[in-house]
């Protein structure tokens, strides 16, 4: 296997490890000069163009990157939750623990909670992000 083969399977696994499919719109909400390339670079792979916060359809997916200082974390994802399809998922990214911008876990769970999300999964997203997945609780008919 080639070097840029070897790299394009990591680049997908860093999407796969998300759940991200082919053909899912996803948008990206936060972007900085501090967000992993590498994992954008893998999303764009599986699913297509990444779009941004000024996205005014449905969404699938959105990759929230989020520092402390970005403000009020419930308003964020308030505001995420917009677009977002009635099956669809956040995936919270924010540094991991002793970098700069760390959110904490407590702060986390009690602005998903807030917001009427339900917190199911946290992953090592990429070398400095955590990610944390958040889904809307299934609506029973």
């Amino acid at each position: 296997m080639s070097a840029t083969a070897g790299q394009a399977q990591t680049e997908r696994s860093l999407a796969e490890r998300l759940g991200l499919k082919p053909g899912q719109v996803v948008q990206e909400i936060g972007f900085d000069d501090d967000v992993d390339e590498a994992l954008r670079r893998s999303v764009e792979a599986v699913t297509g163009e990444l779009v941004d916060e000024d996205y005014d359809d449905v969404v699938d997916v959105v990759l929230l990157w989020w520092r402390e200082d970005d403000g009020d974390l419930f308003e964020g994802l308030t505001d995420a939750m917009v677009g977002l399809d009635g099956g669809g998922q956040i995936w919270l990214l924010t540094p991991k623990a002793g970098r700069d911008g760390h959110v904490e876990p407590s702060e986390i769970g009690e602005a998903a909670q807030t917001a009427g999300l339900s917190q199911t999964s946290s992953i090592s997203a990429a070398g400095e992000w955590s990610g944390t997945r958040l889904v809307a609780p299934k609506v029973r008919k």
